[in-house]
């Protein structure tokens, strides 16, 4: 397909959490914010929460500490997110994951997310007019993640993970020698699950788990240009399973998010919200503490800056789930805010799950109105935890 350069950095920069330089928006900016995409079904349907939910193959993004909780021995499961579907055909995100139980307290995990921006035909001035063919960029991102899990106790577990980044972004020109950037970052995330809980009228589990995510040094593309900060995460969430039966279960979960990145402020109070050179040369270890206490409209600011989301998943006797959800982030900050519908299907070892977004502000969702899906495969002895 045909795009001009305009047209890509457009593309590039409509995921909801790059910045905007106007009063009206206070929108964080960080580099490859495709890691803020839900790249599987499940948590798609769910709200876009994943932190305390139970676990499953994609608990990779969510919180790998989830993982020493698994029920099957090893895992594979593969997903697909069209991204601006409305508007062209070849962007997406894919997703590959993998886990294995070492034994009955630990296991490891494997992921790649792999992010496509599509072709873009370049014609050059010179080759305009000699007529020569165009030459096809093909920008893209990437992730690749390995964790380990380990249960500290019988309701308790942790998790650390190291992910490499690469983001090849940059077209090249006559003048330019573009190259990809890199860097490297750290999760450490938790997970609780209570044991069974008998009530009145039903059994209860309770859920928590927390994920401090893409603690790593920023990006930069070339050596004249500034560095970006990873979109570092403090996630947490809780729920509740309500056990009804052996086979009827219904699961509450809520979460918050907070972007550990500088605020963009009015620096030379001229009226505009704009990101000055203090933001590009902090540190990332400085970035992240100071993210707490730099809004410019102090702690208001700072509330409005958390995310949260509501998901309900109903399962029936592990063979079908029904889910939906609701997801919030303040108009100042992105004003991101949609419900969700989505489904899951349990064919023995095998596992599909869609799910459906619906924007509910003014602002319109790349998602919107896209048909995501997985599907994913348990395999091995089972674990009974």
């Amino acid at each position: 397909m045909k795009y001009t350069l305009l047209l890509i950095s457009l593309l590039l920069y409509s995921f909801p959490v790059i910045a905007q330089d106007n009063t009206e928006y206070r929108v964080i900016s960080t580099a490859v914010p495709f890691l803020a995409i839900a790249s599987d079904a499940r948590a798609g349907g769910m709200g876009e929460v994943g932190i305390a939910t139970p676990t499953d193959v994609f608990s990779q993004q969510w919180n790998p500490a989830k993982y020493a909780f698994a029920t099957q021995a090893m895992g594979v499961g593969m997903s697909y997110t069209p991204y601006l579907s409305k508007l062209v055909n070849d962007i997406a995100l894919l997703n590959l994951t993998f886990y294995n139980k070492i034994d009955d307290r630990s296991s490891w995990a494997a992921s790649l997310r792999y992010f496509s921006l599509g072709d873009i035909e370049k014609i050059t001035e010179a080759g305009y007019h000699s007529g020569m063919a165009p030459i096809i960029e093909r920008p893209n991102e990437l992730a690749f993640d390995v964790s380990y899990a380990l249960k500290l106790s019988e309701t308790f577990s942790m998790a650390v993970a190291a992910r490499y980044l690469r983001s090849d972004l940059k077209i090249q020109t006559e003048n330019i020698d573009a190259s990809a950037a890199s860097s490297g970052a750290v999760d450490v995330a938790g997970y609780f699950r209570s044991r069974d809980i008998a009530y009145n009228s039903f059994n209860g589990r309770w859920l928590a788990g927390f994920n401090l995510s893409n603690v790593g040094p920023k990006l930069k593309y070339d050596e004249e240009g500034r560095e970006s900060y990873l979109p570092t995460n403090l996630k947490l969430g809780g729920g509740f399973d309500f056990i009804f039966s052996p086979v009827s279960e219904l699961g509450v979960h809520v979460e918050f998010n907070k972007l550990l990145v500088p605020s963009p402020s009015d620096s030379d109070q001229d009226g505009d919200i704009d990101i000055n050179d203090d933001f590009y040369t902090k540190s990332f270890l400085n970035g992240m503490f100071s993210s707490f206490g730099d809004a410019q409209d102090g702690f208001s600011e700072e509330l409005k800056e958390i995310t949260w989301a509501l998901g309900l998943e109903y399962r029936y006797n592990d063979a079908l789930a029904l889910r939906t959800g609701y997801f919030h982030e303040s108009d100042l900050k992105g004003f991101r805010q949609f419900f969700t519908l989505g489904a899951g299907f349990n064919f023995r070892t095998a596992v599909i799950d869609f799910s459906y977004l619906f924007s509910t502000s003014d602002l319109r969702n790349p998602l919107e109105n896209t048909l995501r899906f997985s599907v994913s495969f348990n395999f091995g002895d089972p674990y009974y935890n």
